[in-house]
């Protein structure tokens, strides 16, 4: 793709999710949900290919359907309230289709059928943006109309998002449609939380879009794909894929590294709230995730395994590794000393 051209669609979209954050107004969020739609579609279909152009396709009419449905949730509460403001959504049903389009947006089961399919079908660059700033505005806009939100929708999509996310991920093959439905199952744990403390959505929200980050910028430099490439890529970088290692069990979310910090301050929020059934349904959902996270992890670290087909085995690569993913790579692994701090700054 054109240098300028890229860049043109990067600026669009930093523009689009920036107008969606900070716009009162509904029609500015949903002008900006809009610029963000068009601005992706060029960088998932760049390839040209059969497969990226369904990505894009697929994209496209999902993303409409779900900025229709902004616009009509928002129409129907000015209708009867007389207010355009995004925070004064009172209405019981525009509120409810509000959701349904969040839901659709963000790719929260039940509306979950598009995303792996497009992050299949876009390169790992583009599959890094969709997994991280493309979820930003929607998060945004529940964020601002949490206090309106129905809390009983929402924790049945957080449970289903949970459980299908880890359950769909269990037999892929495909590294882009694991983290597809590692996104899905991320996106419970913050739809789950958003009602009762906002800001723990965001913080698990920021928190996941640095170790996705690092795992989509790993598996670009060393060019992955496929669970059965991953076993052969340690000759490639073998730091980066000890690194990687990590940050894949930080991703699960297990205790001594950052994963570990949104999980553990969701299950504490939702024992304070009185959810307890919820809160041990959540975490023993977290188990299937982890099998596949764990199976990824497996694949990053061994060996070629003994089998009889033939694998090109690449010798070690003389560039060095991109100092961003150093630096998010240590910030993925080492956070959770300094949660205090964290938690104080929110």
């Amino acid at each position: 793709m054109n240098p300028q051209a890229k860049l043109i669609f990067m600026i669009s979209l930093l523009l689009g999710t920036t107008i969606t954050i900070s716009s009162n107004h509904w029609i500015m969020a949903w002008a900006g949900l809009e610029i963000n739609t068009l601005a992706i579609l060029p960088l998932i279909s760049k390839s040209h290919h059969p497969r990226s152009i369904e990505a894009a396709t697929k994209y496209f009419l999902t993303q409409s359907a779900a900025s229709a449905l902004v616009l009509f949730s928002s129409m129907t509460n000015a209708w009867h309230t007389g207010q355009w403001d995004i925070t004064q959504l009172s209405h019981p049903t525009s509120s409810l289709i509000l959701t349904s389009a969040i839901a659709m947006k963000l790719g929260l089961v039940p509306f979950h059928f598009w995303f792996p399919e497009v992050l299949q079908g876009s390169p790992l660059s583009t599959g890094l943006l969709l997994s991280t700033i493309m979820k930003l505005p929607p998060i945004t806009l529940l964020y601002m109309t949490s206090t309106s939100l129905n809390p009983t929708l929402l924790t049945t999509l957080a449970i289903l998002s949970a459980a299908i996310g880890g359950w769909m991920g269990l037999n892929q093959t495909q590294i882009r449609k694991i983290l597809a439905f590692s996104s899905i199952s991320h996106l419970g744990w913050m739809a789950i939380i958003i009602i009762y403390n906002p800001k723990l959505t965001l913080l698990n929200f920021y928190l996941y879009t640095m170790m996705t980050a690092t795992v989509f910028l790993a598996l670009n430099s060393i060019k992955v794909l496929k669970l059965s490439t991953l076993m052969t890529a340690w000759t490639k970088v073998p730091s980066l894929n000890a690194m990687l290692l990590l940050t894949l069990l930080s991703l699960a979310g297990l205790p001594p590294l950052t994963g570990f910090l949104p999980k553990w301050l969701i299950i504490q929020e939702l024992t304070k709230q009185e959810m307890i059934p919820a809160a041990t349904l959540m975490s023993l959902l977290s188990l299937l995730s982890l099998y596949f996270y764990l199976r990824l992890a497996y694949c990053t670290t061994i060996t070629l395994p003994p089998h009889t087909t033939n694998h090109m085995k690449q010798w070690r690569t003389n560039k060095s590794t991109n100092i961003l993913v150093a630096i998010l790579a240590t910030m993925s692994i080492t956070l959770l000393p300094i949660s205090p701090l964290i938690i104080a700054t929110m």
